[in-house]
């Protein structure tokens, strides 16, 4: 019997079974698509956001809640730290320095500082003081959080200007899970700024800037090195204006490759006010142990723009 001569036969056979037959079977499926409204733009839009909000700082200075965690898979247990008070100072292109306070007596825990080419960190606890090149890594699996770079947090902080000279990007429509109500999860649509960098006949992936369709502002920024490992996962939320300037009042900064997490909340924000050259000068302590961390060690730019 041909297939067309079946055919007449297999609907008439189809026909017979009764609707609610065991041929047929409705399931349900679960909304996990984003119910609410979401707004759009383009890749030049996004590229001007970037951009036009960069060029509107020039140095800050905050006062911030500092949060940090050490640990995940690779040690099996993650330690959480007392939240301290600290201070951040931020001058373009590359000055910061940053000061952790110990809770109670409120000395000083840290003191770091960098000019964007070398950084110096004063740990009184250790009496340490460990000085470095910003394009050297030498890190310290036994104590992560000595890991700690100004240049990391400049990086994570101060999102750069996209280079036209030097950068590339490219526009993806990407999508992240975000939790709803009573604990349901759902995919919400959003756009990725991929920015590949170019340094003669080579390229990568150097950033990927992430921005919300509930309010198209920056959410999240990853930074890659040359070889093309996530360095630092940066999020951004709670956004306020200080002096004109809409800013991110919570920073969340995971390194993954240490293990370790720095969440920055802002009590206070001053942007755009005098940074002296003083502001950013560190002196090696009398009788401080001093350690040099860039001796035999071979460079790497980490992602960041030098």
């Amino acid at each position: 019997m041909s297939l067309k001569s079946r055919l007449p036969v297999f609907l008439v056979l189809l026909a017979s079974f009764p609707l609610g037959g065991c041929l047929f079977r409705t399931r349900k499926v679960e909304q996990n698509i984003s119910p609410l409204a979401l707004k759009s733009s383009t890749k030049p839009e996004l590229i001007s956001y970037i951009n036009s909000e960069a060029a509107k700082i020039h140095t800050m200075q905050a006062t911030v809640d500092i949060d940090t965690a050490v640990g995940g898979a690779k040690k099996g247990k993650i330690i959480e730290y007392k939240e301290i008070r600290g201070y951040v100072l931020a001058r373009k292109p590359a000055m910061l320095r940053m000061i952790g306070l110990l809770p109670i007596v409120r000395n000083r825990a840290f003191d770091m500082v960098s000019d964007g080419q070398e950084f110096r960190v004063w740990i009184p606890p250790k009496n340490r003081f460990v000085v470095g090149q910003n394009n050297f890594i030498t890190p310290n699996p036994q104590q992560p959080l000595e890991n700690l770079r100004p240049q990391i947090i400049y990086d994570a902080l101060l999102m750069r200007e996209i280079d036209p000279q030097n950068e590339t990007p490219v526009l993806e429509n990407g999508t992240e899970l975000v939790a709803g109500q009573k604990g349901h999860k759902y995919e919400q649509p959003d756009y990725v700024i991929d920015v590949i960098r170019g340094q003669g006949a080579d390229s990568w992936l150097s950033r990927k800037i992430v921005f919300s369709r509930l309010d198209l502002l920056p959410n999240r920024q990853l930074i890659y090195d040359e070889k093309g490992t996530l360095v630092t996962d940066a999020r951004y939320s709670n956004y306020k204006d200080y002096n004109e300037v809409l800013f991110p009042s919570r920073i969340e900064i995971k390194r993954p490759e240490e293990e370790y997490d720095i969440t920055l909340n802002i009590v206070k924000l001053d942007m755009n006010q005098p940074l002296s050259n003083e502001k950013f000068v560190l002196e090696q302590p009398p009788g401080a142990q001093v350690i040099h961390l860039d001796h035999g060690q071979t460079p790497t730019n980490g992602g960041g723009i030098r």
